[in-house]
């Protein structure tokens, strides 16, 4: 593999912290943010990158050079004037052979890109973004997929959105296809999302990668701040999925939203008290915060899948609105049991995913490299306690929603807990996370 990392820009609103040093180049616990970039990509075996540079160019090729310091191989090409987010792939062209990796120079991440690639490749994908979650999905361009993982819009963050979302916003690091820099004829100013995502939206070729990997900007003084407390703390090595992950997973009723009995319809949810400071305190931690809920009311003909998603995508909206993600969720639409009017018949069996069996688990600690002996399991029924018993998991009950009132299975939680944050606090604490 190689990799391409646009390194021109100004950061002009890091002027208050640093004067005179181009973006890319900003220090970081006395390392500059390109240095951590080209250390993850040789973790990944990709060692010939080359560099895209214009603003303050020279201190960028003076630190480093052709790359045998970093024990990598760089090459530059000199952007002579700005040219947006992605003119300068036009200087890219007839020069690249093979798919690569395009990082923003303004990047602090730590990624596993043979799996990115991989995806990539598999999908036979002209541009894959890797997408992810995050605390402020409001102001963010978000991703809209099909089934398939296909690109099929884009809510443009400067656009009023009517309705709910799925929080899933590009991070700024893609796999490209040579084949993207076929319809550019001249170096000219180009929007990476508007211009050449669209284009292959259009061609239906455009693709987004889910990760938990650690992908953050750090364009602002805030954010630079935040990055570099994560770094500190491991939290950003820690994420890259070549490592053991650890998770806290949640049922969805009675945890997060408040318990109505069978939600059916977007209008019914409502988050839970101090529900979203609990996940945020989960998504600032080195734990993942993933759902695991049964959902029989699809197959018992109550709710569509249409429906169901509408739900989920309000529950998303009305945590980003306060600052909090889920890294992914799970259920289960089966129901084992007929006789109900409308029911589904091709989704009344018994499965291996419907809680307490762990078959949703198994699929999560699979795309996330999760280790359960040191996760846990989060809920207010027996059901999920029984769940976490059965994974290996620790786990919490919480007094919340039914409160362990279903005593469906005689077994005893490793903690109770008043509601989620009091839960993710003890959580937290027992791990001496911060």
């Amino acid at each position: 593999m190689k990799a391409v990392i646009m390194a021109g820009g100004k950061g002009t609103r890091l002027q208050s912290v640093a004067a005179d040093i181009p973006k890319p180049m900003f220090p970081i616990l006395g390392k500059p943010i390109l240095e951590y970039q080209i250390e993850s990509l040789k973790k990944s075996g990709i060692t010939e990158i080359t560099l895209i540079v214009g603003h303050l160019k020279e201190q960028i090729i003076s630190r480093f050079e052709d790359g045998t310091r970093d024990g990598v191989s760089i090459t530059y090409i000199q952007e002579n004037e700005p040219l947006g987010t992605a003119g300068a792939l036009y200087y890219l062209k007839g020069k690249m052979d093979e798919d690569f990796v395009l990082l923003y120079g303004d990047l602090i991440l730590d990624v596993d890109f043979s799996r990115f690639m991989a995806f990539h490749k598999k999908h036979q994908s002209a541009i894959t973004l890797f997408c992810h979650p995050n605390a402020h999905p409001y102001d963010s361009d978000v991703m809209v997929t099909d089934g398939e993982n296909r690109i099929v819009g884009i809510l443009n963050k400067k656009e009023k959105r009517d309705g709910a979302y799925h929080n899933f916003v590009n991070a700024g690091a893609y796999c490209v296809s040579p084949s993207v820099m076929n319809d550019m004829q001249q170096p000219c100013r180009l929007d990476m999302e508007k211009d050449v995502v669209a284009s292959q939206i259009r061609r239906a070729k455009a693709y987004a990668y889910r990760s938990t990997e650690y992908v953050k900007d750090m364009g602002t003084p805030d954010r630079l701040a935040a990055v570099t407390e994560d770094i500190r703390s491991g939290i950003v090595s820690g994420r890259n999925l070549k490592q053991k992950q650890k998770a806290v997973f949640l049922d969805r009723d009675g945890t997060i939203n408040r318990y109505v009995g069978y939600l059916t319809k977007k209008e019914q949810f409502s988050l839970l008290p101090n529900a979203a400071q609990a996940i945020a305190r989960i998504n600032a931690s080195s734990y993942l915060a993933i759902v695991i809920t049964n959902q029989p009311v699809v197959a018992r003909g109550e709710c569509s899948f249409e429906e169901l998603e509408e739900i989920h995508m309000t529950m998303e909206t009305q945590l980003g609105e306060q600052g909090a993600y889920l890294d992914d969720l799970f259920f289960c639409p089966h129901h084992p049991d007929s006789g109900y009017e409308g029911e589904r018949p091709e989704l009344k069996f018994d499965c291996d995913c419907r809680k307490p069996k762990t078959g949703l688990i198994d699929q999560a600690v699979e795309q996330y490299h999760i280790d359960l002996a040191e996760s846990w399991f989060v809920g207010d029924s027996t059901m999920d306690i029984q769940t976490g018993k059965n994974a290996g998991t620790k786990t919490v009950l919480l007094k919340t929603g039914i409160a362990g009132s279903d005593r469906k299975y005689d077994v005893e939680p490793d903690h109770t807990a008043e509601d989620l944050l009091d839960a993710v606090e003890y959580i937290l604490q027992e791990g001496t996370d911060c």
